[in-house]
């Protein structure tokens, strides 16, 4: 899918920053980012991309779908793992090219392929570039893709 549909055509910076017009600002690879965040905690979840099919299917059927770079192809999140995530809210930016997200996830409550809660599960310490350490995560029972 490319181009903006089911979206309506952006309009002036006014109208898209202070109307009420849902004109997201897909990248030139027809992309935007979403950012995920638990809808009860606040905390961070993902980050991942999405088209405007993603897009239109997310907001049409309540749970998060993306578009997965490496796979090329839309991605339901938690099909497989049962890791579904219900729009609790979604959010749009002041320019609206990045859209947020509060969900609450269904099986194990992770979101991470690599079997983290959060995908955020390491850091780079201040002064340490190139570094990174645990941030006292634990991975779940069970490994989701």
């Amino acid at each position: 899918m490319t181009g903006n549909a089911p979206f309506p055509p952006r309009g002036t910076k006014e109208e898209i920053e202070e109307g009420t017009s849902f004109s997201p600002k897909f990248d030139a690879d027809g992309l935007i980012t979403a950012v995920t965040t638990d809808a009860k905690t606040g905390e961070l979840l993902m980050v991942a991309w999405m088209n405007a099919e993603a897009l239109a299917r997310t907001v049409e059927t309540g749970e998060a779908w993306y578009w997965s770079r490496s796979r090329g192809e839309l991605w339901h999140k938690g099909d497989t793992s049962g890791q579904i995530q219900t729009v609790v809210e979604l959010r749009t930016d002041c320019d609206q090219d990045t859209v947020w997200l509060k969900v609450d996830v269904a099986g194990d409550g992770g979101c991470c392929h690599v079997g983290y809660r959060s995908c955020f599960y390491r850091r780079v310490p201040k002064g340490e570039p190139g570094k990174l350490e645990p941030v006292g995560a634990e991975k779940l029972p069970h490994r989701h893709g």
